[in-house]
């Protein structure tokens, strides 16, 4: 059974950071990519970035690009999201997802309905 569970969510300042991290199980496969979305309150979920576990390539939001880097850890099957520079309009609960049909990163990251597992999220604010 495929598990994916998000941690790493808290409270910080603006301007400071955190670190996410996707941990995805139950299964074996060549290649999968892993989505960060976020979800504010009383809007839609929105995608922030993703990662190929085969090539390591990647794609941001642009709201997000150079102040986030997604990265992998094959062998822990696992995803991580350092956030630095965290402004209040980063608030929201941080899902990730698992897509099995992409292998690589061109352009863009797979689309919100393209992923098959997801996880329960976790929050993170950001205020002073």
């Amino acid at each position: 059974q495929v598990q994916v569970v998000e941690s790493g969510g808290g409270l910080v300042q603006p301007g400071g950071s955190l670190r996410l991290s996707c941990a995805a199980s139950g299964f074996t496969l060549d290649y999968y990519v892993i989505g960060w979305f976020r979800q504010a309150p009383g809007k839609e979920r929105e995608g922030v970035s993703c990662i190929s576990s085969s090539d390591g390539s990647t794609g941001y939001a642009d709201s997000v690009k150079g102040r986030f880097t997604i990265s992998r850890d094959n062998a822990k099957n696992t995803v991580y999201l350092q956030m630095n520079g965290l402004k209040p309009e980063d608030t929201a609960v941080y899902y990730c997802a698992t897509n099995f049909d992409v292998s690589t990163i061109t352009q863009n990251c797979p689309g919100i309905y393209e992923y098959h597992y997801w996880g329960q999220g976790t929050q993170v604010t950001v205020s002073s």
